[in-house]
């Protein structure tokens, strides 16, 4: 052991006259790891955050969305969908027709996005029905003439949150008003159709488990007025990171009078405020640390002062100020490193559990049920980088001050 780490971890352990000095060190102790771990956790819930609303996204919705620039639908839809799904980097596609409802269920209602699709295809871009709390998708993908009993009641697959506020269930019949209405004598008059609810998903994201509902396309085309119309393609790609650029090749082929969207685009604002929130989470808590850095900075000037005689001693019998120096130094890097160490075991403990027990959040609030932990190696080693780094410079100036004591002053009266 280096003679000046050796000095260093003695004084650590010795037994002090003022009693101040080493609470001091234990509370900086203390502050280094509170800190630390809060650090560890707060990245972890963002990381986690993150990583679900993204996996949620995406296995809610399409990569790429392709639709008309004039809004007035697909027309001769299926020798395009068939072009399109053969490009390159296209792993799927399917049809739809989105349209913006009202269900109702007796004396309740709510709003809601319905799409008309083909569930075969659409189960190659989307995962939703993966998620069935109850019933099944099954009736989607049946005739509209396969059981005589329910021919005039189509099937409906709607989201569990849509139906707790419904006070709906399977087999429960509710009532779809389309806003794009009949022309009457009258005038124009809303266009009502009931269906039948098969199945209810929960895909755990309050944005779709809210608001939306799926029905067949030939359904959808009959509600909506849009004979032999999509409004949408949807495409699942093979590289998530690569679809803003494949989108625009989509774009291409499809020729003039289309664009395209993607999940990134759909959702900038979310990942931004993401990423906004993970900085600042990072340099608010961060002051944790610093605060702690200040305890190690006040802990090491009143050592210095504790010790200015024996620090004296030992210049007289041949130690040179860089190595008092260093031994002040290495003091504050050992409090520094027990509450490091400290803070990253307590931590990433907090933050395994809190991936294994999930803590249960408000949906409507953060449009996830549950707290998400996703705990890095990599956010360790930034933050212990972080920590060390800041306890180092609070070092700085009580060890300079101990380099500067003049042996033949502090032992004059001795």
């Amino acid at each position: 052991m280096r003679f000046e780490l050796f000095v260093a971890a003695r004084y650590l352990r010795a037994k002090r006259r003022q009693a101040v000095v080493g609470a001091i060190t234990a509370i900086s102790i203390a502050g280094v790891t509170v800190g630390v771990a809060s650090l560890i956790i707060a990245l972890a819930i963002t990381t986690g955050m993150q990583r679900d609303l993204q996996n949620r996204l995406l296995s809610s919705t399409a990569h790429v969305q392709l639709f008309r620039t004039m809004n007035d639908g697909i027309k001769n839809w299926r020798p395009l969908l068939e072009r399109l799904r053969h490009l390159p980097h296209v792993t799927a596609a399917a049809p739809g027709l989105y349209e913006p409802v009202l269900v109702a269920r007796g004396s309740l209602s709510g709003g809601a996005e319905l799409d008309g699709i083909i569930p075969r295809e659409e189960k190659t871009v989307s995962h939703l029905f993966d998620n069935l709390t109850a019933g099944s998708a099954a009736p989607l993908s049946e005739p509209e003439n396969t059981n005589a009993a329910n021919a005039a009641v189509p099937p409906i697959v709607i989201g569990y949150d849509l139906a707790d506020s419904l006070d709906a269930k399977v087999g429960s019949t509710v009532m779809v008003i389309s806003p794009q209405g009949e022309l009457t004598p009258y005038g124009i008059v809303p266009k009502y159709q009931p269906f039948r609810i098969v199945g209810i998903f929960h895909s755990g994201f309050y944005q779709y488990d809210s608001s939306f509902g799926f029905i067949r396309l030939k359904d959808a085309q009959q509600l909506f007025g849009e004979p032999d119309v999509i409004s949408v393609i949807s495409f699942k790609v093979d590289n998530l990171n690569d679809a803003a650029r494949i989108g625009k090749e989509i774009e291409a082929a499809a020729g003039p009078g289309f664009q395209t969207t993607n999940w990134m685009e759909q959702n900038r604002e979310l990942f931004h405020a993401l990423r906004l929130e993970q900085v600042v989470t990072f340099i608010v808590i961060g002051l944790i640390v610093c605060v702690a850095a200040l305890n190690i900075l006040i802990a090491l000037t009143m050592m210095v002062m504790e010790k200015t005689k024996d620090i004296a001693v030992l210049m007289s019998l041949g130690v040179e100020p860089g190595q008092v120096r260093r031994i002040f130094l290495m003091q504050g890097f050992l409090i520094s490193i027990v509450g490091t160490a400290l803070g990253l075991v307590l931590g990433y403990t907090i933050s395994i559990l809190g991936a294994h027990y999930h803590f249960p959040l408000s949906a409507e609030v953060y449009s996830i049920d549950y707290l998400p932990f996703a705990p890095r190696a990599i956010d360790g080693v930034i933050v212990a980088a972080v920590s060390l780094g800041v306890s180092l410079l609070a070092t700085l100036y009580p060890s300079s001050s101990a380099a500067r004591v003049l042996p033949a002053e502090a032992l004059r009266y001795e």
